[in-house]
């Protein structure tokens, strides 16, 4: 008998806690969209510093977890290089242009309330052109339509941040270390701003 109760009883206060959990829970705020603008420090250029936007969508799966996807295009920057000579040891040094594409998926645990507490939990690619194009949308859409001829690299992005609303609209700003694996662990800082509105 005793066997059979305590699983019983376990049932019990599982079906009479979930109802109290998910009241809270507002069916009609479970989607967010927002703009972002983006800092990167890509560490494998000295850590020179880009700067970028771009775009997210969050969706909740439960009160105080979200699946969520972004996406990131951060402009071109010149940072000098050094090339040593194989035959005479000779140093030369050239500007190099590089931007990033960037796309990432997985997960988002928040506190509950108007200003929620967060941490991220994300992985994608990311792919750093190396182009002349210009930075005109003709640019863009060329160096885009590169992008199979270049390396994309696997990334994982852990994070934390913060987002206060105001009704449906709201500000976020998060942090994190924006790992990517080309040859070797590269670490990178990440930080994005911006507004969001949920629905």
């Amino acid at each position: 008998m005793r066997r059979f109760l305590m699983p019983l009883s376990f049932a019990v206060v599982v079906l009479l806690v979930t109802p109290c959990a998910f009241a809270q829970y507002d069916p009609a705020n479970h989607v967010e969209l927002g703009v972002f603008g983006e800092y990167y420090r890509f560490s494998a250029a000295g850590d020179a510093n880009l700067l970028g936007v771009g775009a997210r969508v969050s969706a909740n799966v439960l009160p105080m977890l979200q699946v969520e996807a972004d996406v990131s295009y951060d402009f071109q920057r010149a940072f000098s290089e050094g090339f040593t000579s194989t035959s005479g040891g000779s140093v030369t040094f050239s500007n190099s242009n590089v931007k990033r594409y960037d796309g990432l998926f997985g997960f988002k645990l928040e506190t509950p309330g108007a200003v929620k507490f967060f941490v991220l939990a994300q992985g994608g690619a990311t792919s750093f052109v190396f182009s002349p194009a210009s930075a005109s949308v003709s640019g863009f859409t060329s160096t885009l339509g590169n992008l199979r001829a270049n390396n994309l690299v696997a990334e994982f992005y852990p994070g934390a941040g913060v987002e206060a609303f105001l009704g449906p609209i709201g500000l976020r700003v998060d942090v994190g270390d924006e790992i990517y694996f080309a040859n070797r662990t590269r670490n990178n800082l990440r930080v994005t701003f911006g507004p969001s509105i949920r629905f």
